[in-house]
């Protein structure tokens, strides 16, 4: 291994062992790197230069806007409005608040693009009700972290705007439509484990909602789900582009949680604003650090030469991919999304395409692998809002969350092995 790239692992390592923010790590490492590589002046240049090309991007503009329509749809009683939507759906059923819980953080998710908003607006909502009704708290806190993590995959989501970026420009909106089939398969899966639980605990059945309480509430939720119609259909009618769709998206959740709503007050709208500055300079700074150190990596060759080092290795795709597979699950419990898609893609790009993987189908294996690093210790910032929202702590739930992870990872591997899975929406709409 090049002293170089040793350089730029073991000071990476070092800063996040000594909780650095991660996007500081980044940027610290590629600079003592480029040091050892180029003389003081041009490295720090150079790193600057890249952190400035990294954000250039017209795509990205996308994210800001998500962000925004997100805090509005979250602060807009929206989360309220899904809950009982769900309840209608599936809230009859054994252990239904289970389901309820799951659904409601699809929705949620998607809606607002955020899986941390969805485990905070849901999860405080649904698990004191669950914990009421006799659900283990435990149990009620795992639901409600892994469901949140289903609205990465169901757009609009930021993270796969990253990976449209990271991985050379494949289609946004054929990530958008790709996204939905493993979304909702990951989703299925975990309803289907909260059943065997809630059936073997004898957790409580649901009531009946009569027919015109369920008709009101079908319709008070329909304005929140329809901003996924409005993003995705205009996208596919060509109507606007992804970035446009986030503008339209904002002008939206503004009109539905000032007007319809009416739970948005116009004073609040500056802290919101602020909310929405300070999350998207810490996204951006990351993309920016990001980019540098995926330059520095290219640099020393290091994505070549994992490729020829894998093919090498074997030349069955199977343990191929099972091997990337593992290493981004590794990964992604001490990296957040964001960074891990922008210096994971060029690395691995490459190998996969080699075997014949499509662009568009790795990049939905790579989000939905790292979703389940957002609810694994140490780093799963989803699953440190859960364990505070649920009044627990994280070695509470490693037992509880271990079926969880099960059937995530086997849903992983299902959409690893059936490319048809990811392909299928976005051929029938000709992407």
């Amino acid at each position: 291994m090049e002293i170089s790239v040793l350089i730029l692992i073991v000071s990476f390592v070092i800063l996040l062992a000594l909780s650095v923010p991660i996007a500081i790590s980044i940027g610290i490492a590629t600079i003592l790197t480029m040091l050892f590589t180029v003389a003081p002046g041009p490295a720090v240049t150079t790193v600057a230069q890249q952190m400035a090309t990294g954000i250039n991007s017209f795509a990205l503009l996308a994210i800001p806007f998500f962000i925004l329509s997100g805090q509005l749809m979250g602060k807009g009683g929206i989360a309220r409005r899904l809950i009982d939507f769900a309840k209608v759906v599936v809230g009859w059923f054994p252990g239904g608040l289970a389901y309820v819980n799951t659904l409601a953080c699809m929705f949620f998710g998607a809606i607002s693009g955020s899986a941390v908003a969805a485990t905070s607006a849901i999860g405080g909502f649904m698990i004191p009700i669950m914990n009421k009704e006799g659900y283990d708290k435990n149990f009620s806190t795992a639901v409600t972290v892994t469901g949140s993590t289903t609205g990465l995959l169901i757009p609009p989501s930021n993270v796969l705007i990253v990976y449209s970026l990271a991985s050379g420009g494949v289609s946004i909106a054929a990530l958008f439509i790709a996204g939905y089939l493993p979304g909702f398969i990951i989703g299925l899966s975990l309803i289907a484990v909260s059943a065997i639980i809630s059936i073997v605990r004898k957790y409580p059945v649901g009531e009946k909602t009569n027919f015109v309480e369920s008709i009101k509430k079908l319709l008070d939720a329909i304005p929140s789900l329809f901003l996924i119609v409005i993003v995705i259909g205009g996208i596919i009618a060509g109507i606007f582009t992804a970035t446009e769709a986030s503008a339209v998206a904002v002008l939206y959740s503004l009109l539905l949680s000032v007007l319809f709503y009416r739970e948005v007050k116009i004073k609040e709208l500056p802290e919101i604003l602020l909310k929405t500055v300070e999350t998207t300079a810490i996204v951006m700074l990351l993309i920016g650090t990001s980019r540098a150190m995926s330059w520095i990596m290219s640099y020393e060759n290091l994505p070549q030469n994992i490729t020829a080092t894998l093919i090498a290795l074997t030349d069955s795709k199977i343990v191929i991919l099972l091997i990337i597979n593992l290493l981004l699950l590794i990964v992604g419990t001490f990296m957040d999304m964001t960074p891990a898609v922008l210096i994971f893609t060029p690395i691995f790009l490459p190998v996969v395409m080699e075997l014949g993987m499509t662009p568009l189908h790795f990049g939905i294996m790579m989000v939905l692998n790292l979703c389940i690093g957002l609810c694994t210790p140490p780093v799963g910032s989803v699953l440190f809002v859960g364990c505070g929202i649920g009044k627990t702590t994280i070695t509470q739930m490693v037992k509880p969350l271990l079926p969880f992870y099960v059937a995530m990872v086997i849903a992983l591997f299902l959409i690893t092995y059936i490319p048809w899975l990811s392909l299928f929406l976005p051929r029938v709409f000709g992407f």
